[in-house]
């Protein structure tokens, strides 16, 4: 199994993760709800929010949970962690949830979407944020993209998030508007609570164009370096890698919010499309970041292949000069070296210094016509 471990380095050394895929066994029944092996149990918070203020506790199972539900009031339960699909169950039968939808919650990736049920809202996103790489070489690629599925239910008063891992999610901001009743977010909705959670995930997407940015700045002028090396192609392939995977999720964002925009559901408000617009704009933002730094990732590694054999030719062309010089000084060293007896020159007094200045005029010849030429 050497091949397979060949590629596991080489994966490993372009920073590419194998996906996180739960394995539905064929044949299954639609609806299965099956965790991944390497999925986190879950831990579950729930929001309460009316006019006068949020309550805001973890609670120890989803029926606990749900019990905090109050009529009249919007409650955002968010779970973090996958391991449990008899949460999932629960939660959906509580709450009338899609066994479709409950599927692709536990089978991540999934691409981005949204889907309409009869009494409530399907979206799915992907979340990036930064974390420290073990064993950076450089500062530019000290910065490892962690990637993270988001999935939500939107009903008329109440909104579940549902997230991969509990080790940080980019909603801090809108658990902050909410405890600092900024704006309208405690007296709008469940659909407008939805357009600041798809906001916070669009919105942080631009940390990481901006690091992938800073990256792509320091490798374009290591490329045009004397400093350039096997290195900096193996950097710019890595990012390459990472400038894709941000496109594979900010690409379906845009088309996510273009449907919310246009549906005709009555779980969202006039207003809030208004709101949507604005997450619209952000996405498209990122989406022509990536598309640029896509391009000039290209064009960067063309360049350094580029200046790396425009570098080699002028080794050769040295090398074949060099050559080439010698080819004539060869000639006459093989025709004196020949060792036969009948050789008018080898009974000569100044025979030695007028082959080595033969050698000589003609090896300066040689090097003033190059020059004369350009070609040395």
């Amino acid at each position: 199994m050497n091949w397979k471990r060949g590629r596991q380095q080489r994966r490993a050394a372009l920073g590419v993760r194998r996906p996180r895929v739960s394995r539905i066994r064929p044949g299954s029944l639609p609806g299965t709800l099956v965790a991944a092996e390497s999925a986190q149990p879950p831990v579950i918070d729930v929001a309460t929010v009316n006019r006068d203020g949020v309550a805001e506790d973890r609670v120890a199972s989803i029926d606990d949970a749900l019990a905090r539900m109050t009529p009249g009031e919007l409650t955002w339960i968010n779970i973090d962690g996958l391991a449990d699909p008899a949460t999932f169950a629960r939660l959906g039968e509580r709450l009338g949830l899609h066994p479709l939808a409950l599927e692709d919650v536990l089978n991540v990736p999934q691409r981005p979407k949204v889907e309409r049920f009869d009494k409530h809202v399907f979206i799915v996103m992907r979340t990036m944020r930064l974390e420290p790489r073990e064993g950076a070489a450089t500062p530019a690629t000290a910065a490892a993209i962690v990637d993270e599925q988001v999935s939500v239910f939107l009903g008329a008063d109440w909104v579940v998030t549902i997230q991969e891992r509990s080790d940080g999610d980019c909603f801090g901001a809108v658990r902050a508007a909410l405890r600092q009743a900024r704006g309208r977010v405690r007296e709008a909705g469940a659909d407008y609570l939805a357009y600041l959670l798809i906001d916070a995930v669009v919105d942080a997407y631009f940390p990481v164009i901006d690091v992938l940015a800073e990256r792509m700045h320091t490798l374009e002028e290591e490329a045009l370096s004397a400093a350039a090396s096997g290195t900096t192609l193996l950097q710019l392939t890595r990012l390459r890698h990472d400038l894709i995977g941000v496109r594979r999720a900010v690409w379906p964002m845009r088309e996510v919010v273009t449907v919310l925009q246009r549906e005709e559901s009555t779980l969202i408000a006039p207003e809030t499309r208004v709101f949507l617009r604005d997450a619209y704009d952000h996405a498209v933002q990122a989406l022509e970041i990536v598309e640029s730094l896509r391009e000039t990732a290209v064009s960067v590694m063309e360049v350094f292949l580029s200046v790396q054999n425009q570098r080699l030719n002028e080794v050769m062309k040295v090398l074949t000069v060099i050559a080439t010089i010698f080819i004539p000084l060869t000639f006459i060293a093989s025709i004196y070296g020949m060792n036969f007896k009948h050789m008018p020159e080898l009974e000569w007094q100044w025979g030695y210094p007028a082959a080595l200045g033969a050698m000589l005029l003609t090896a300066g010849g040689m090097i003033a016509y190059f020059k004369r030429r350009g070609w040395w």
